[in-house]
């Protein structure tokens, strides 16, 4: 059985693939469903944080808008555009390492505005649980 820190350690290894190191992993029922990772650079594509393709993929693997039910884990806490694809695809629980102060703290470019603040305005009961492997993830930011 794998505990948070498990699929965060999969996060981490899915960063390391990335333009950026920010890596996604979707749980459901203990399960790693989909992993993914930054590809802005690659795909000349600003919104292909690695939030946005675990979602994207997921949604498209299963022909459906919603995963409610699942949960997502991320190196850095998701930005506004990322918490907002949270909110619409019903994610249930979003888990992240470093926060967006810690982000900006280590000079990565972010949108200052915290998950918990576009959560709050929103419709959705999304839970949130910050600092797993927090030290880990801000050790990757900085090395890039």
């Amino acid at each position: 059985m794998m505990n948070p820190e498990d699929f965060m350690r999969l996060a981490l290894e899915e960063a390391e693939k990335g333009d950026a190191p920010y890596g996604a992993v979707i749980v459901k029922d203990n399960q790693v469903i989909a992993l993914a990772h930054n590809t802005v650079k690659r795909d000349s594509d600003p919104s292909a944080h690695a939030e946005m393709n675990v979602i994207r993929s997921l949604t498209a693997r299963l022909k459906n808008p919603s995963l409610e039910g699942y949960t997502i884990y991320t190196t850095g806490e998701p930005c506004p555009m990322c918490a907002s694809a949270c909110v619409w695809t019903g994610i249930s629980e979003i888990i992240y390492g470093a926060s967006i102060e810690d982000l900006v703290s280590v000079n990565q470019s972010q949108i200052n505005i915290s998950c918990e603040e576009i959560l709050v305005k929103s419709f959705r009961n999304i839970k949130v649980t910050r600092g797993i492997l927090r030290e880990e993830c801000i050790k990757l930011f900085k090395k890039f």
